[in-house]
Protein backbone atom coordinates (compact mmCIF):
# COMPACT_ATOMS: atom_id res chain seq x y z
CA UNK A 1 0.00 0.00 0.00
CA UNK A 2 2.75 2.64 1.03
CA UNK A 3 4.02 1.83 -2.36
CA UNK A 4 1.07 2.39 -4.00
CA UNK A 5 0.91 5.87 -2.09
CA UNK A 6 4.99 6.86 -3.14
CA UNK A 7 3.84 6.32 -6.61
CA UNK A 8 0.43 8.39 -7.03
CA UNK A 9 2.32 10.98 -4.91
CA UNK A 10 5.56 11.00 -7.51
CA UNK A 11 3.06 11.07 -10.44
CA UNK A 12 1.20 14.30 -8.63
CA UNK A 13 4.53 15.79 -8.14
CA UNK A 14 5.57 15.44 -11.50
CA UNK A 15 1.88 16.43 -12.82
CA UNK A 16 2.23 19.95 -11.14
CA UNK A 17 6.25 20.66 -12.09
CA UNK A 18 4.96 19.75 -15.79
CA UNK A 19 2.00 22.16 -15.18
CA UNK A 20 4.45 24.85 -13.90
CA UNK A 21 7.04 24.21 -16.77
CA UNK A 22 4.50 24.55 -19.55
CA UNK A 23 2.70 27.93 -17.82
CA UNK A 24 6.16 29.66 -17.72
CA UNK A 25 6.86 28.50 -21.53
CA UNK A 26 3.61 29.80 -22.42
CA UNK A 27 3.76 32.61 -20.78
CA UNK A 28 7.60 33.38 -22.05
CA UNK A 29 6.90 32.15 -25.92
CA UNK A 30 2.96 33.80 -25.88
CA UNK A 31 2.53 35.84 -28.79
CA UNK A 32 0.36 39.00 -28.18
CA UNK A 33 -2.43 39.83 -30.98
CA UNK A 34 -2.89 43.18 -31.96
CA UNK A 35 -6.72 43.41 -31.45
CA UNK A 36 -6.98 45.89 -34.85
CA UNK A 37 -6.64 41.89 -36.78
CA UNK A 38 -9.96 41.33 -35.51
CA UNK A 39 -12.12 44.42 -36.19
CA UNK A 40 -10.55 43.96 -39.51
CA UNK A 41 -10.94 40.65 -40.07
CA UNK A 42 -14.81 41.10 -38.99
CA UNK A 43 -14.93 43.53 -42.02
CA UNK A 44 -14.10 40.67 -44.81
CA UNK A 45 -16.72 38.63 -46.10
CA UNK A 46 -14.70 35.53 -44.95
CA UNK A 47 -14.91 33.43 -48.41
CA UNK A 48 -10.94 33.01 -48.24
CA UNK A 49 -10.86 33.08 -51.54
CA UNK A 50 -6.97 34.46 -52.05
CA UNK A 51 -8.00 37.26 -54.59
CA UNK A 52 -6.58 39.58 -52.61
CA UNK A 53 -3.35 37.49 -53.03
CA UNK A 54 -3.06 36.55 -49.37
CA UNK A 55 -3.74 33.01 -48.15
CA UNK A 56 -6.80 34.49 -46.65
CA UNK A 57 -9.09 36.77 -45.24
CA UNK A 58 -7.15 36.41 -42.04
CA UNK A 59 -3.90 36.69 -43.18
CA UNK A 60 -4.84 39.40 -45.39
CA UNK A 61 -6.19 41.57 -41.81
CA UNK A 62 -2.92 40.74 -40.46
CA UNK A 63 -1.11 42.36 -43.34
CA UNK A 64 -3.28 45.59 -43.66
CA UNK A 65 -2.91 46.03 -39.50
CA UNK A 66 0.76 45.56 -40.32
CA UNK A 67 1.17 47.99 -42.64
CA UNK A 68 -0.87 50.72 -40.98
CA UNK A 69 -3.56 50.56 -43.50
CA UNK A 70 -4.70 48.83 -46.05
CA UNK A 71 -2.14 50.90 -48.92
CA UNK A 72 -3.15 49.44 -52.28
CA UNK A 73 -4.07 46.11 -50.69
CA UNK A 74 -7.94 45.65 -51.39
CA UNK A 75 -10.47 42.99 -51.07
CA UNK A 76 -11.72 42.25 -54.39
CA UNK A 77 -14.69 39.82 -53.17
CA UNK A 78 -15.69 42.84 -51.05
CA UNK A 79 -15.95 45.05 -52.92
CA UNK A 80 -16.07 48.96 -52.25
CA UNK A 81 -18.34 48.53 -49.45
CA UNK A 82 -15.81 46.38 -47.64
CA UNK A 83 -12.74 48.10 -48.74
CA UNK A 84 -14.20 51.81 -47.66
CA UNK A 85 -14.86 50.18 -44.44
CA UNK A 86 -11.49 48.91 -43.57
CA UNK A 87 -9.83 52.31 -44.93
CA UNK A 88 -11.87 53.89 -42.98
CA UNK A 89 -10.68 51.86 -39.95
CA UNK A 90 -7.42 53.56 -40.20
CA UNK A 91 -8.61 56.62 -40.86
CA UNK A 92 -7.25 56.85 -44.54
CA UNK A 93 -9.67 56.62 -47.86
CA UNK A 94 -9.79 53.64 -49.85
CA UNK A 95 -8.07 54.00 -53.31
CA UNK A 96 -10.24 53.62 -56.37
CA UNK A 97 -10.23 51.17 -58.79
CA UNK A 98 -11.89 50.77 -62.47
CA UNK A 99 -14.76 48.07 -62.17
CA UNK A 100 -14.08 45.01 -63.85
CA UNK A 101 -15.75 41.72 -64.50
CA UNK A 102 -14.60 38.37 -65.58
CA UNK A 103 -15.85 37.30 -69.04
CA UNK A 104 -14.86 33.66 -71.02
CA UNK A 105 -12.89 34.87 -74.08
CA UNK A 106 -14.33 31.81 -76.45
CA UNK A 107 -18.12 31.33 -77.81
CA UNK A 108 -17.09 27.41 -78.39
CA UNK A 109 -20.23 26.16 -77.97
CA UNK A 110 -21.69 22.45 -78.98
CA UNK A 111 -23.73 24.78 -82.00
CA UNK A 112 -20.29 26.54 -82.74
CA UNK A 113 -17.89 24.33 -82.32
CA UNK A 114 -19.08 20.58 -82.83
CA UNK A 115 -17.37 17.68 -81.41
CA UNK A 116 -15.10 15.82 -84.01
CA UNK A 117 -13.73 13.12 -81.25
CA UNK A 118 -15.38 11.88 -77.29
CA UNK A 119 -12.88 12.54 -74.88
CA UNK A 120 -13.23 9.87 -72.56
CA UNK A 121 -10.55 10.64 -70.12
CA UNK A 122 -10.11 12.25 -66.72
CA UNK A 123 -12.67 15.02 -66.36
CA UNK A 124 -10.07 18.14 -65.76
CA UNK A 125 -9.76 20.76 -68.36
CA UNK A 126 -6.35 20.50 -66.80
CA UNK A 127 -5.41 17.28 -67.68
CA UNK A 128 -7.44 17.29 -70.92
CA UNK A 129 -5.74 20.05 -71.73
CA UNK A 130 -2.19 18.14 -71.30
CA UNK A 131 -3.49 15.41 -73.98
CA UNK A 132 -5.32 16.38 -76.50
CA UNK A 133 -6.49 19.31 -78.60
CA UNK A 134 -10.33 19.20 -77.37
CA UNK A 135 -13.32 17.59 -79.14
CA UNK A 136 -13.40 20.21 -81.08
CA UNK A 137 -10.30 20.32 -82.53
CA UNK A 138 -9.79 23.83 -81.27
CA UNK A 139 -6.33 24.13 -78.99
CA UNK A 140 -7.22 27.01 -77.56
CA UNK A 141 -11.03 26.76 -76.86
CA UNK A 142 -12.76 25.88 -73.82
CA UNK A 143 -12.66 22.23 -73.25
CA UNK A 144 -15.93 22.47 -70.37
CA UNK A 145 -14.88 20.06 -67.95
CA UNK A 146 -15.78 22.62 -65.07
CA UNK A 147 -12.53 23.62 -63.57
CA UNK A 148 -13.66 26.86 -63.07
CA UNK A 149 -16.62 26.25 -61.49
CA UNK A 150 -14.92 23.96 -59.45
CA UNK A 151 -12.48 26.75 -58.31
CA UNK A 152 -15.26 29.30 -57.85
CA UNK A 153 -16.06 30.11 -53.91
CA UNK A 154 -19.56 32.09 -55.06
CA UNK A 155 -21.21 29.55 -57.13
CA UNK A 156 -20.95 32.20 -59.59
CA UNK A 157 -20.24 29.78 -62.81
CA UNK A 158 -22.30 27.14 -64.51
CA UNK A 159 -21.61 25.04 -67.15
CA UNK A 160 -24.38 25.78 -69.54
CA UNK A 161 -26.36 23.26 -71.75
CA UNK A 162 -24.64 24.62 -75.10
CA UNK A 163 -20.90 23.23 -73.00
CA UNK A 164 -19.41 26.68 -72.03
CA UNK A 165 -19.09 28.23 -68.20
CA UNK A 166 -21.71 30.67 -67.77
CA UNK A 167 -20.79 33.64 -65.23
CA UNK A 168 -23.42 34.75 -62.74
CA UNK A 169 -21.95 38.73 -62.56
CA UNK A 170 -24.71 39.98 -59.87
CA UNK A 171 -23.02 37.28 -57.51
CA UNK A 172 -19.64 37.01 -59.15
CA UNK A 173 -16.94 37.76 -56.00
CA UNK A 174 -14.02 39.14 -58.54
CA UNK A 175 -11.33 36.93 -56.44
CA UNK A 176 -10.04 35.55 -59.78
CA UNK A 177 -9.49 31.84 -58.93
CA UNK A 178 -11.14 30.85 -62.33
CA UNK A 179 -8.94 33.34 -64.12
CA UNK A 180 -6.03 31.04 -62.43
CA UNK A 181 -7.22 27.47 -63.02
CA UNK A 182 -8.29 27.91 -66.51
CA UNK A 183 -5.17 26.01 -68.41
CA UNK A 184 -6.42 28.05 -71.65
CA UNK A 185 -6.33 31.32 -69.82
CA UNK A 186 -9.33 32.08 -71.37
CA UNK A 187 -10.82 33.65 -68.55
CA UNK A 188 -10.12 37.28 -68.14
CA UNK A 189 -11.09 40.40 -65.93
CA UNK A 190 -12.14 43.12 -68.13
CA UNK A 191 -13.01 46.88 -67.33
CA UNK A 192 -16.53 47.91 -67.55
CA UNK A 193 -17.25 51.27 -69.21
CA UNK A 194 -20.87 52.73 -68.63
CA UNK A 195 -21.85 49.50 -67.20
CA UNK A 196 -21.30 47.76 -70.72
CA UNK A 197 -18.46 45.20 -71.47
CA UNK A 198 -17.35 44.53 -74.98
CA UNK A 199 -14.62 41.71 -75.74
CA UNK A 200 -13.62 39.39 -78.02
CA UNK A 201 -14.62 35.60 -77.40
CA UNK A 202 -11.87 34.04 -78.89
CA UNK A 203 -8.58 32.97 -78.09
CA UNK A 204 -8.02 30.74 -81.38
CA UNK A 205 -4.63 31.93 -82.73
CA UNK A 206 -4.53 29.81 -85.89
CA UNK A 207 -4.88 31.37 -89.60
CA UNK A 208 -8.67 31.93 -90.80
CA UNK A 209 -8.87 28.94 -92.77
CA UNK A 210 -7.50 26.87 -90.67
CA UNK A 211 -9.85 28.65 -87.55
CA UNK A 212 -12.85 28.59 -89.64
CA UNK A 213 -12.68 24.77 -89.67
CA UNK A 214 -13.20 24.40 -85.67
CA UNK A 215 -15.44 27.48 -84.59
CA UNK A 216 -17.94 29.08 -86.62
CA UNK A 217 -17.64 32.04 -84.93
CA UNK A 218 -13.83 31.95 -84.93
CA UNK A 219 -11.85 35.28 -85.21
CA UNK A 220 -10.34 35.39 -88.41
CA UNK A 221 -7.79 38.61 -88.16
CA UNK A 222 -9.89 40.34 -91.22
CA UNK A 223 -8.67 43.57 -89.02
CA UNK A 224 -12.36 44.95 -89.57
CA UNK A 225 -12.94 45.76 -86.18
CA UNK A 226 -9.43 47.83 -86.13
CA UNK A 227 -10.85 49.93 -88.83
CA UNK A 228 -14.16 50.90 -87.39
CA UNK A 229 -13.32 51.40 -83.96
CA UNK A 230 -12.86 55.19 -83.08
CA UNK A 231 -10.38 55.01 -80.19
CA UNK A 232 -7.61 52.44 -81.51
CA UNK A 233 -8.54 50.17 -79.22
CA UNK A 234 -8.38 47.12 -81.11
CA UNK A 235 -5.04 45.84 -82.12
CA UNK A 236 -4.54 42.33 -83.90
CA UNK A 237 -2.00 39.81 -82.39
CA UNK A 238 -1.43 36.22 -83.52
CA UNK A 239 -4.23 35.94 -85.73
CA UNK A 240 -6.81 37.35 -82.52
CA UNK A 241 -8.09 40.76 -81.76
CA UNK A 242 -7.64 42.13 -79.06
CA UNK A 243 -9.46 45.20 -77.16
CA UNK A 244 -7.03 47.60 -74.55
CA UNK A 245 -8.50 50.02 -71.88
CA UNK A 246 -8.87 53.01 -75.05
CA UNK A 247 -12.40 50.68 -75.33
CA UNK A 248 -15.38 53.11 -75.09
CA UNK A 249 -17.90 50.38 -75.06
CA UNK A 250 -19.29 51.89 -78.07
CA UNK A 251 -20.17 48.65 -80.14
CA UNK A 252 -19.08 49.67 -83.26
CA UNK A 253 -16.37 46.79 -83.45
CA UNK A 254 -19.05 44.09 -82.48
CA UNK A 255 -21.64 45.52 -85.16
CA UNK A 256 -18.94 44.63 -87.67
CA UNK A 257 -17.18 41.95 -86.53
CA UNK A 258 -18.45 39.34 -89.48
CA UNK A 259 -17.68 36.65 -87.85
CA UNK A 260 -19.21 37.47 -84.47
CA UNK A 261 -16.69 37.01 -82.37
CA UNK A 262 -16.93 40.18 -80.79
CA UNK A 263 -19.89 39.86 -77.49
CA UNK A 264 -20.84 42.05 -75.04
CA UNK A 265 -22.25 42.38 -71.52
CA UNK A 266 -24.64 45.07 -70.52
CA UNK A 267 -24.69 45.13 -66.51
Amino acid sequence: MKIVLISIAVLVAIGVLAAILLYIVSQKFKVVEDPMIDKVAELLPGANCGGCGFAGCRNFAENVVKNGGPKGQRCPAGGEPVNNAVAALFGQESEAVEKQIIVLKCNGTCEHAPAKVHYDGIQTCAFENMVTAGESGCAYGCLGCGDCVKACHWGAIAIGEDGIPHINHDICGQCQSCVKVCPRGLLEAVPVVDNKVVYVACSNKDKGAEARKNCSVACIACMKCTKVCPQEAITVENNVAKINNKCIACGECEQNCVMKAINHIQL
